[in-house]
């Protein structure tokens, strides 16, 4: 079993920044892939980042590439996600995602993970 718990969400004005974490217990991360999703209003929950067990490899959604940087630190089993230059159409609840295993590929699919927290409101205000 994995527990995800995020945090760092909030509200912030266009052009603004949040860095998100995302907390987990009970393993440890060294043999997971981290993976951020964000759903909004009305839509399907959709890919962000990830990053693999150990941090080589990461991939980021086209929409949110060069503002977006996620990070891992399997010391203190924390995953982080720093989102810069804010746009209201980031506007949703961001999801931390955890898929047990280590693969070569990095999973944008929301069926390839495993355990889920309950998600970090971030509102962006135009």
């Amino acid at each position: 079993q994995v527990q995800l718990v995020e945090s760092g969400g909030g509200l912030v004005q266009a052009g603004g920044s949040l860095r998100l974490a995302c907390a987990a217990s009970g393993r440890m991360l060294s043999s997971v892939t981290m993976g951020w999703f964000r759903q909004a209003p009305g839509k399907e929950r959709e890919f962000v980042a990830a990053i693999n067990w150990n941090g080589g490899g990461a991939d980021t959604a086209d929409s949110v590439k060069g503002r977006f940087a996620i990070s891992r630190d399997n010391a203190k089993n924390t995953v982080h996600l720093q989102m810069n230059s804010l746009k209201p159409e980031d506007t949703a609840i961001y999801y931390c995602a955890a898929e047990i295993g280590r693969f070569s590929t990095i999973a944008t699919e929301t069926f390839r993970y495993d355990y889920w927290g309950q998600g970090t409101q971030v509102t962006v205000s135009s």
